[in-house]
């Protein structure tokens, strides 16, 4: 599974759910990075949150027949975190996103934003 390209399933299947501030953070050149890429979004309410992540797994699945390795926080829908191995995506409640700042925590790393829908 090439990762630029599922980096843009990921940012569609987002998309597609109406997600907000949808970025993608390329951290392969950084010490500590854990994977490759993060993908990063956000969402006003707990059952949007689970929403994009359903429309992640199933983007995911139809084009590249890959379930997340991992998800966590399905349960609360307040931070949901899917692990693709080479990428991982963050789906955030909007105040929590606002709170935790992660793309603050990896600032030097590129980033590629993707436009809100309407």
């Amino acid at each position: 599974m090439e990762e630029q390209r599922l980096i843009e399933v990921i940012a569609e299947a987002i998309q597609d759910k109406k997600g907000k501030g949808v970025v993608s953070l390329d951290l392969s050149g950084m010490d500590g990075a854990i994977c490759s890429h993060f993908v990063v979004c956000n969402a006003d309410s707990t059952t949007q949150v689970c929403a994009i992540a359903d429309s992640v797994e199933e983007a995911v699945f139809n084009k590249f027949g890959e379930w997340p390795w991992r998800v966590e926080g399905k349960q609360t829908g307040l931070w949901v975190a899917m692990d693709y191995i080479d990428v991982v995506v963050h789906i955030f409640q909007s105040e929590l996103r606002d709170y935790y700042r992660l793309e603050d925590l990896w600032a030097d790393a590129p980033m590629v934003e993707y436009e809100d829908v309407d």
